[in-house]
């Protein structure tokens, strides 16, 4: 590796650390934030077998760029001084290994994502933000606990197969992405689209958008480069009201 490829890693990580601590940030400001629950993880271009985590019981709203501990996929802490979250690392480490197009994975125990999740459905397309995710989701629907066991996480890949996110019945969301941003965008319009859905039926029958018109609707409104358009206003807002979390 020469000396202009290894800085451009460099600057890579240093973006990945900074929109990650961001991310937590923004899930904070969202509510996306229960207890000691919830992990978002972003691969290390440098170490490609590592990735980089928040720190167990570390309140989202806290959390630093120098808090972030970054992991191998043995579950050994290689960089930081904080615990990991054990079912954090059970899942994502078998997420980003099945996965290496996935450079982010979230999950939180957000409130309408909870909800949904019991319902052990799939999210229908019921509006345009929904349509992002026709076709492009899966269900586990085996919960047995706190996920401690790395065959467990192991199902919840292969559930999550090659899509954008996933429904992890009786418990909530997960979404991947080749970049943060991606991540970060499904997670947010995911819980959203769980929330509007249970509104919209609680309502109601809702009416579905026809399968060509959603299919369509897809293409438009569920690519990495529209999730990207759709994160930068929030990392605007993040950055311009707490920049200390660049720290």
């Amino acid at each position: 590796m020469n000396v202009t490829e290894n800085k451009s890693l460099e600057q890579e990580r240093k973006s990945r650390k900074e929109k990650l601590a961001g991310s937590f940030r923004l899930f904070s400001l969202f509510g996306f934030d229960e207890g000691n629950a919830g992990h978002i993880t972003v691969k290390d271009p440098i170490k490609e077998d590592c990735f980089w985590v928040n720190p167990y019981n570390m309140h989202f709203s806290q959390i630093k760029v120098s808090d972030l501990v970054l992991v191998n996929h043995e579950g050994e802490v290689v960089e930081g001084d904080r615990e990991v979250n054990k079912a954090g690392f059970t899942i994502h480490s078998r997420i980003h290994k099945a996965r290496p197009d996935a450079v982010a994975a979230a999950h939180a125990h957000s409130v309408y994502g909870k909800a949904w999740s019991t319902l052990g459905r799939y999210l229908d397309p019921i509006n345009q933000e929904a349509c992002a995710f026709y076709e492009d989701h899966g269900l586990y629907n085996n919960y047995t606990g706190v996920v401690h066991q790395l065959d467990e996480g192991e199902r919840i890949a292969k559930s999550l197969g090659n899509h954008k996110a996933c429904i992890l019945q009786n418990h909530g969301l997960l979404t991947v992405g080749g970049s943060i941003e991606e991540a970060i965008w499904w997670f947010v319009n995911m819980e959203r689209s769980c929330q509007v859905q249970l509104i919209a039926e609680a309502a109601g029958k809702p009416v579905f958008i026809s399968e060509e018109d959603a299919k369509h609707t897809a293409a438009q409104v569920g690519s990495p480069e529209e999730a990207k358009r759709c994160f930068a206003p929030l990392w605007e807002r993040i950055v311009n009201a707490q920049p200390d979390f660049l720290n």
